[in-house]
């Protein structure tokens, strides 16, 4: 741990902050439970704030019915150990010092996937995404995870920041337009400097209910045409 603390000090300085994916655990009930988390470290390895992934992927991240599974060999691809558990709540974090202020959504790998209302506090101005996208190899799947971040920035109007390993790490602005990007199994860095907030859209706030009430709506318009036509 040393040996971790005196690179971050040499590496970074104090108004610094380093996000970074990991795998954590807790005693709960008196036995180990493991998450999939994402972490903020300052510059001397203390840590300022952490998110515990919640939507878990089923056999990466999880076995169900893993009491009868794991009976006839099935187990977790990313670990050798048991199942992850899944985190409470998915909240915005919020950075500040006198270098940074930045407010934002964590989404762990595939949870960015996911469409409809991502948070029940809408209190954020940026999402970041971190993913390991190194077990597709070379097949179609981390172009397929990056292709779903532009639909999340669209349908949230957020600032989206990816970092992939071995993937594709971008930036990518509230419309849709990708402002940076490292392109699949290339190395570098991307960075913000500077971004222009807009508001959130409709769709973050209700989201997939819009199209229940659009389905409503057209129900609701159906019938009404069709009395006036037999009227």
């Amino acid at each position: 741990m040393s040996n971790y603390k005196k690179l971050f000090q040499d590496s970074f300085g104090d108004d610094d902050l380093i996000i970074v994916g990991l795998n954590s655990r807790k005693i709960k009930n008196y036995e180990y439970k493991y998450f999939n988390s994402m972490a903020i470290f300052n510059n001397k390895l203390e840590l300022i704030a952490q998110y515990n992934k919640v939507n878990l992927v089923p056999f990466g991240e999880f076995i169900p019915f893993e009491s009868i599974l794991s009976l006839i060999g099935l187990k977790t691809v990313t670990n050798n150990y048991q199942s992850f558990s899944s985190g409470e709540a998915r909240i915005p974090i919020n950075l500040k010092n006198s270098k940074i202020n930045l407010n934002f959504l964590p989404l762990i790998c595939y949870e960015i996937i996911y469409s409809g209302k991502l948070a029940r506090d809408n209190n954020f101005d940026y999402i970041i995404n971190i993913s390991e996208d190194g077990w597709f190899g070379n097949s179609i799947g981390p172009k397929q995870h990056f292709t779903h971040s532009i639909f999340r920035s669209i349908e949230s109007g957020k600032y989206i920041i990816r970092s992939s390993n071995n993937g594709i790490s971008a930036i990518i602005n509230p419309i849709g337009l990708v402002e940076q990007k490292i392109e699949f199994g290339l190395t570098g860095y991307v960075e913000l400097s500077e971004s222009k907030l807009v508001k959130s859209t409709p769709f973050m706030f209700y989201g997939n209910k819009i199209f229940i009430m659009l389905i409503l709506i057209y129900i609701f318009l159906t019938f009404s045409f069709n009395r006036f036509k037999y009227e």
